[in-house]
């Protein structure tokens, strides 16, 4: 083989090898979109199944509390309203009995309060801020604390079910509050404007230390994240201990 043949040997091999090397980059290009395809489909499967599931959790929440609902309002007030009847035809008049009577009277208006906004359908007829408004009034009725609204406006259109959840987000850091945080104080601000919804609530009670949150299971971290989520919206919480805790919200109406 003459130096002329080598050359063209070399070159015919180098095309070929060339050619090997670009399928095999092109295979392995077609490989990894494939595979980086297949991954993002599994991922958006499986966030598409969490939020079926976070939703499906919310609806039986949801209609759980609204048979409580029924049943507070349906059994247990007729109960109350028998045994304050009785008591009003009691022919024992005395301090004790007439004091028991206001008593369960008392209890009565409480009992429908409560049984109203559990119940999911109350937010048909209620704005946001309305259905606030009476969560504020029991707490201060109840003398848990102190407890005050402010809002920017008191009808603004939102989603039934948008509605709902934030509620139900708020209601889980009330009870924080009211169980926890030994506050005296609580405040909430709703404030509605070009389509966004800013909540800010907080309390002056002993906190904790957000930073370590996931030791903090019983706030209700967990569903407040999972319902926000749910929405879209971004939820918040801030605290330090002997500060107090503040919850943020935000949400952007599409």
């Amino acid at each position: 083989m003459d130096e002329k043949e080598v050359q063209w040997f070399l070159i015919i091999f180098s095309i070929i090898a060339f050619c090997l090397a670009l399928t095999v980059i092109l295979l392995f290009a077609i490989f990894q979109k494939r595979k980086n395809k297949l991954v993002k489909e599994q991922q958006e499967a499986e966030n598409r199944f969490r939020e079926e599931i976070i939703e499906t959790q919310v609806e039986i929440r949801e209609e759980t509390l609204r048979n409580i609902s029924w049943e507070l309002h349906d059994n247990i007030g007729q109960m109350l309203t028998l045994a304050k009847i009785q008591l009003q035809n009691a022919d024992d008049c005395s301090p004790s009995v007439v004091e028991a009577g206001e008593t369960i009277a008392q209890s009565l208006t409480e009992l429908r309060s409560l049984s109203k906004l559990i119940n999911p359908d109350t937010f048909k007829n209620l704005s946001l801020v309305e259905a606030l408004k009476l969560e504020i009034e029991r707490f201060n009725r109840m003398k848990y604390l102190t407890a005050s609204l402010t809002f920017s406006e008191e009808n603004f259109e939102l989603d039934n079910k948008v509605e709902v959840i934030i509620f139900r987000m708020l209601q889980e850091f009330f009870t924080n509050t009211i169980k926890h945080s030994k506050a005296t104080e609580l405040t909430v601000n709703v404030d509605y404007s070009k389509n966004m919804l800013s909540i800010e609530a907080k309390d002056n009670g002993v906190g904790f230390d957000s930073s370590k949150i996931n030791e903090h299971k019983g706030i209700g971290l967990t569903n407040i994240k999972s319902r926000a989520a749910l929405i879209n919206a971004n939820a918040e919480i801030i605290s330090k201990e002997k500060n107090g805790t503040q919850f943020y919200l935000t949400y952007k109406k599409d």
